[in-house]
């Protein structure tokens, strides 16, 4: 029978129950145009978590291994980085097209769903809900400027459909004149004090000091980055 895990993985352990104490879940941050849903993609998995397992000294390597063919093989190892613990997962699935795209795309899938599970992490039903709290305490003005995030609801609201394009267009030109930032994209969303606000999403952590210079505030709660859109 092979072995998943190390002979002691009580100081592994211990770190990740820190670890799962300070993790929030995952933003869904695409969607998938087939199955007309919202998923967290492989770096909104590594975004949110990351952060947590290298403050408590915890490894994820991820690397594939011989399958039978037509399958991905896919071993993902947590490894306790002083003490040398390790606890490991074998996941397989089929490929649907037997080339590279189809191995990338099975490897970044079985990638994303590993990592979440090994670590204990949950998705988010939606970005924009995660970012207003909805549910949960709700901010009502600008006093919250010190990172929190006003209560709101995404853009735009149901009802007329003049109306509705005429906010889509509202949004477009709202959005068309923030940065253009690699692997960062923009929701405009309406706060309940009727403010509008635009959430950050995607590689945001790698363009956070271009965040910063344009008005962008870090929410460390809810692992996002936010601004009011009045000054945009």
């Amino acid at each position: 029978m092979d072995t998943f895990c190390s002979d002691d993985i009580k100081e592994l352990a211990g770190a990740m129950l820190k670890v799962q104490a300070e993790i929030n879940p995952a933003i869904k941050d695409a969607s998938n145009p087939f199955a007309k849903n919202r998923y967290a993609t492989l770096n909104s998995v590594v975004m949110a978590s990351r952060e947590a397992l290298l403050k408590f000294g915890a490894w994820v390597i991820q690397n594939s291994v011989p399958v039978e063919p037509g399958r991905l093989g896919l071993m993902t190892r947590l490894v306790h980085a002083s003490t040398g613990q390790w606890y490991s997962c074998l996941m397989v699935i089929p490929l649907a097209k037997s080339d590279p795209q189809g191995y990338g795309s099975a490897l970044t899938y079985a990638r994303r769903y590993s990592t979440a599970s090994m670590i204990g992490l949950i998705t988010e039903d939606d970005d924009a809900e995660t970012a207003c709290g909805r549910g949960k305490q709700h901010f009502n003005n600008h006093q919250n400027c010190n990172g929190s995030f006003p209560a709101c609801e995404a853009s735009p609201q149901p009802g007329n459909g003049h109306a509705n394009k005429a906010a889509r267009d509202d949004d477009l030109a709202l959005l068309s004149n923030l940065p253009r930032l690699s692997g960062v994209s923009y929701q405009s969303i309406t706060a309940n004090d009727g403010q509008i606000c635009v959430v950050a999403t995607g590689d945001t952590m790698s363009q956070k000091d271009r965040l910063k210079g344009n008005g962008f505030k870090w929410n460390p709660q809810r692992k996002i980055w936010w601004r009011y859109a009045e000054d945009v």
